[in-house]
């Protein structure tokens, strides 16, 4: 198992490697005038003062470097308004219009160049920690599109705006703005150990960062140094990336050669149904359970030995499709607690993998591809294959040809 950085993680690599930005030498250099100056900040907040003198005791962090840096942090609009619940009627919920957003032409072209170009560490990271490439591929492309999208929030600005600034319309209010809380006192923490400014480093607008969208405590915990260069950056180094997705699935409980989910037909009395559905995407029943309540999963899970769970993708208007769910697929949802979200990830890494090889389209795609090569995947075969692919799939979406994309 490689290094685990814990508090003491090194982000110098990770925010040098942002466009303008430089890993400072002392963390107490003013932040840049990139917005306006009478933009609102925190330091007449008695609630931030009450943080700052908290986190400094409980973290022995020197109270006026804290102090100044979060003096310093500006609330963003943009953020709040990000995380403020839609109001009105809730939307239907659509599976396949869901999907279209990210098992699409773009990714899979960036996909299928990440996975060549990063085979040997995919393949090490399967061997370490169990899981495969495609899932890991998966998730770096749903989240960044394998770095090309990481976010411009300023990490500082977004986490202190939702842990004192959280929307109150929102359900759960308190509970979201005391985790943000905890997510800018790890960042915080992290920076003043490491001597490096805070506001250098940018993310996504809830404060997650790198090509995975670790947030703090998530790097702090389970991002590991898979290059052996001595220091953790997952913005830079796809080793570390691909290596702390891997670590990140199985500290949350992933199974070494388990599917993350078997096909199965529904014969469930509307009664057996709401029993199957009520705990969610949680597994909690055995195979026989599943069958003495009308669903027939097909083999080999029929004889699965673990707890599996129905999960429901609505389709709109629809008819909604179910799959039974594995422990596999539940650790997928810790990542985002979404069943739409994980069946994502493994679809995408599912067609990545297949236009890799040259294989056929998912059944539901109705496109045409050919017959599996024995070509490897760096092929001229493989290459066509995979252009023809993505070439069906873009007529299907009407996005860009592939064929007008650079090789990977």
């Amino acid at each position: 198992m490689h290094r685990i950085l814990q508090s003491t993680i090194v982000l110098i690599a990770a925010t040098a490697c942002l466009a303008g930005a430089h890993a400072q030498k002392s963390p107490k250099k003013p932040r840049d005038s990139e917005a306006s100056a009478s933009a609102q900040t925190y330091a007449s907040r008695p609630e931030a003062d009450a943080f700052v003198r908290e986190v400094a005791a409980r973290r022995h962090i020197d109270e006026a470097w804290l102090r100044a840096s979060l003096n310093q942090a500006r609330f963003n609009p943009t953020v709040q308004r990000l995380m403020t619940p839609r109001t009105g009627p809730a939307g239907v919920k659509n599976w396949r219009a869901y999907r279209s957003r990210f098992v699409e032409p773009i990714r899979i072209r960036a996909g299928l160049r990440f996975w060549n170009e990063n085979e040997a560490t995919l393949a090490r990271a399967e061997q370490t920690y169990g899981v495969p490439a495609e899932y890991i591929v998966g998730i770096i492309g749903v989240e960044t599109i394998y770095g090309q999208q990481m976010g411009n929030f300023s990490v500082v600005d977004a986490l202190a705006t939702l842990a004192f600034d959280y929307p109150a319309s929102h359900p759960r209010a308190a509970d979201r703005a005391q985790y943000f809380r905890g997510e800018l006192e790890q960042f915080l923490t992290t920076a003043y150990l490491n001597n490096t400014n805070p506001f250098d480093t940018v993310g996504s607008y809830a404060g997650a960062m790198g090509m995975p969208q670790f947030m703090p405590t998530s790097w702090s915990n389970f991002a590991v140094d898979f290059d052996g260069d001595g220091k953790i950056n997952l913005f830079a180094s796809k080793a570390d990336a691909i290596g702390s997705v891997a670590n990140y699935f199985v500290a949350h409980g992933w199974q070494r050669g388990m599917p993350a989910y078997y096909d199965m037909q529904l014969r469930s009395t509307p009664a057996q149904l709401t029993t199957l559905l009520e705990p969610d995407i949680k597994p909690s029943f055995s195979a026989a359970d599943m069958a003495a309540n009308g669903v027939q999963i097909a083999p080999p899970g029929n004889s699965h030995s673990g707890l599996l769970a129905l999960i429901e993708l609505k389709n709109g208007d629809g008819e909604p499709q179910y799959v039974a769910g594995t422990q596999n697929f539940y650790t997928i949802t810790r990542y985002n607690l979404s069943s739409f979200y994980a069946m994502s990830v493994i679809e995408l890494g599912q067609a990545i993998k297949r236009a890799r090889t040259g294989a056929p389209a998912l059944p539901d795609t109705g496109t045409e591809a050919q017959e599996p090569s024995s070509e490897s995947s760096n092929s001229p075969a493989a290459e066509a294959a995979a252009k023809a692919y993505l070439r069906n799939k873009a007529r299907q979406q009407r996005t860009p040809d592939p064929a007008n994309f650079s090789t990977p």
